[in-house]
């Protein structure tokens, strides 16, 4: 039969007194227990805690006359209590405890430098993924149509005629192609001016 040390054994664990050492010794010498009990009795007999559960089945198999009454057996012991182990955490759970630690490192930060670090212009053109993608949809629409209309165009004026058209198609897309440079210019020179006093004052 194993023998499992008491402080591995689940159930109630209790510290061991006079009594209780005496009685264990006893009852592993006693020969109207079986072989396994008095083992137990044995092994237990030397340690500072002992499984409640152990020590009931010795103390029931044992004669009445002999055993001690329970009150003198568990008199002044203790209940043990052991801590459970840990749970180990995921690797999936770090990473991601390790991330949200990040973010909130960088949360801090950006809190304390805040007044320090210079802000973001909110008005540069084309900051987000957005207005890159709608402005490159707005410039393919617009020389699609300066082509179209150049097409048309030149093919009302020169009766049909293939290579003038396609002629007057490149000159509508470039014509639309400038068109468009000169609105981004337009565009951009009148955000300039939000942002120009402010850098003013830091150069000062």
């Amino acid at each position: 039969m194993t023998i499992e040390k008491p402080a591995s054994v689940a159930g109630l664990v209790i510290s061991t007194n006079e009594q209780i050492r005496s009685f264990l010794r006893t009852a592993s010498s006693d020969r109207q227990l079986s072989d396994n009990l008095r083992q137990t009795a044995a092994v237990l007999s030397s340690h500072a805690s002992v499984p409640y559960k152990s020590l009931r089945s010795i103390w029931l198999a044992s004669e009445p006359v002999t055993r001690p009454n329970l009150a003198q057996l568990f008199y002044r012991t203790n209940f043990i209590f052991t801590s459970p182990k840990s749970r180990e955490k995921s690797e999936e759970l770090k990473a991601r405890l390790r991330k949200l630690e990040e973010m909130e490192e960088r949360r801090v930060y950006a809190e304390l430098v805040k007044d320090i670090a210079p802000k973001k212009d909110e008005d540069e053109p084309f900051s987000s993924y957005k207005d890159q993608l709608g402005f490159g949809l707005h410039v393919a629409l617009t020389m699609f149509t300066g082509y179209l209309v150049g097409y048309a165009a030149f093919r009302a004026l020169f009766s049909h005629n293939p290579v003038m058209n396609a002629a007057g198609g490149i000159l509508g897309l470039v014509l639309a192609m400038l068109l468009e440079t000169l609105l981004f210019i337009i565009r951009t020179s009148n955000l300039e001016p939000k942002s120009s006093p402010s850098k003013l004052k830091k150069n000062q």
